[in-house]
């Protein structure tokens, strides 16, 4: 396991790879890309999520029981995303952000977009997925503190982020309807999907819920068992 020792470093790269490389390349593989090559795309958000990921420990033991857990939970959200209409996937990202951190998030959001997807079929919609739930995890893993200690503060997130998903891939729906990016039609296509980013939402309020409590007292008694 590759270790960022340089803390300077390490700082730096949490702020840029997810806020400005990352989604500079979605927005430039959308542009300039032809859509044969959307996988080029996902394979880089996916590298550079796991150099994100490795800036958030010193340790390699730790990296490597972290890599683990998140394993797990990229798992279960691809399992989740079988699931008709209501899928945890959001919710899961959340709670393993809030427990391990919001690099742990974002990877647990892009590989749960992009490995499901070779199930759900890939397409240029893929890294504008892996960036969305990404950006989530991120979040998530930000605001942990206080979203650990206000439940209804979670579900308001949980709410929040399935709205922001949904926005997200309404970007994707304009670029590939119009050729490029039109306000007109971006606020069009966000009432066009009201009713499917209401019920999207309302999953995440009940995934959060019902999953948070338990899964999060697990992934602490993990984290604290084996110190990661």
């Amino acid at each position: 396991m590759i270790v960022i020792k340089n803390s300077r470093v390490r700082q730096m790269l949490r702020w840029v790879i997810p806020l400005l490389a990352i989604p500079a390349l979605v927005a430039l593989g959308a542009a300039v890309l032809p859509e044969k090559q959307h996988l080029l795309v996902s394979l880089g958000v996916a590298v550079l999520a796991v150099v994100l990921f490795l800036t958030g420990f010193e340790q390699k033991k730790t990296g490597a029981r972290r890599m683990v857990i998140v394993s797990v939970m990229v798992a279960l959200c691809i399992v989740g995303r079988m699931i008709p209409l209501f899928k945890p996937v959001t919710a899961l990202t959340i709670i393993i952000a809030m427990y391990l951190g919001g690099e742990a998030g974002f990877l647990t959001g892009a590989l749960a977009a992009v490995l499901s997807n070779f199930y759900f079929g890939q397409g240029p919609w893929t890294p504008f997925q892996m960036l969305a739930w990404g950006l989530i995890g991120l979040m998530a893993g930000y605001l942990a503190p206080l979203l650990k200690k206000s439940r209804a503060l979670l579900l308001i997130f949980g709410v929040l982020a399935g709205a922001a998903y949904s926005m997200v891939m309404d970007v994707w729906t304009v670029l590939w309807y119009d050729g490029g990016f039109n306000p007109a039609l971006y606020l069009t296509a966000v009432a066009a999907a009201l009713p499917h980013t209401a019920v999207y939402a309302l999953s995440n309020f009940a995934f959060l819920w019902f999953l948070a409590r338990p899964f999060g007292e697990k992934l602490e008694r993990v984290r604290v068992k084996y110190g990661v």
